[in-house]
């Protein structure tokens, strides 16, 4: 198992388990037609370990989480092994905190059309943002994607919480269809 997390903020993403993180830390250039980010790998042995990680890289964020447009993508890889070469498997689970959806986010909004031209079996827009540059292989393939949006009860909070339940009701109307090599 590996883990990364990385934050984008303010269009730029950071690698929050490098050293260097923070407001004036590690930039990382994402290369186009490739997987790697250039970002750093942690490889935890336990769940204390990881949990640690996750710790670690709350205070490194740049942004407060509640900032609208600071999201944060943790991601653990995994390889499983079995005795026979031809049933190893590989993946990832990508969890991706979108701190402030319920806010007007140009990356959102791009999120959004990429989903919602999945579901319609449409041509996809180039992908202009960070955001779904760095979610591309959780959007197609055989990769399974769920939405889950915290809204809060409170009557102070409605028009964010009344955004944000749009938002998910958009990118949750249909299920996505195995696409292959969606992204180039």
């Amino acid at each position: 198992i590996k883990v990364e997390l990385l934050e984008i903020s303010k269009h730029e993403v950071r690698d929050l388990l490098d050293t260097r993180s923070g407001p004036d830390g590690q930039l990382i250039e994402l290369r186009v037609n490739s997987k790697t980010t250039g970002n750093i790998l942690a490889s935890p042995d336990d769940q204390d370990q990881v949990a640690k990680i996750l710790e670690l890289a709350q205070r490194r964020r740049c942004m407060k989480a509640t900032e609208s447009n600071s999201h944060l993508l943790f991601t653990i890889h995994f390889e499983v092994n079995s005795d026979s070469e031809s049933s190893n498997r590989k993946g990832c689970l990508r969890i991706v905190d979108l701190a402030g959806s319920e806010h007007e986010n140009p990356s959102l909004h791009v999120l959004e059309n990429v989903i919602m031209n999945l579901q319609a079996k449409k041509k996809l827009p180039k992908l202009k943002s960070r955001l779904t540059y760095l979610l591309r292989d959780s959007l197609g393939e055989d990769s399974k994607t769920l939405a889950i949006v915290c809204c809060s009860p409170h009557v102070d909070h409605y028009l964010e919480t009344l955004k944000s339940m749009r938002f998910a009701y958009s990118v949750c109307r249909g299920e996505l269809q195995s696409h292959r090599k969606v992204f180039a």
